[in-house]
């Protein structure tokens, strides 16, 4: 039984290292999808990133995509199930989707860093 749990999570989890690592070194095979607010968007995101707060996923906001298109979405971190309800949405929608676990935590834990739209102060 915990074998097919634990393989479970790897066909539907990624982690920050594998994620960066997908983008650093050639173009990403799957969108990543910043799911928090608009506000925490702007203060830190990572880059590339599209953002789409986890309830405005409908099939209007994913028509640009193609229907095989897999999503990989964060939020926050440990603290924060945005990123489940995003993934449950995508899923019932039958689109393709992974979490990245950790979030945006697990991301400057590693010493990734973020984007930002906000202007540096001069």
């Amino acid at each position: 039984m915990a074998v097919r749990h634990f393989e479970g999570l790897g066909a539907f989890e990624t982690d920050c290292a594998d994620v960066h690592t997908s983008m650093a070194t050639r173009p990403a095979d799957f969108v990543l999808v910043d799911v928090r607010s608009q506000a925490s968007f702007e203060l830190g995101h990572i880059g590339g990133a599209v953002h789409l707060p986890h309830g405005s996923l409908t099939e209007d906001a994913l028509a640009v995509y193609a229907d095989d298109t897999l999503f990989v979405v964060y939020c926050a971190g440990p603290h924060c199930n945005a990123a489940d309800q995003a993934a449950l949405r995508l899923a019932r929608l039958g689109r393709p989707v992974k979490k990245m676990i950790g979030g945006v935590q697990g991301w400057t834990d590693e010493g990734y860093d973020l984007a930002s739209l906000l202007a540096a102060p001069c």
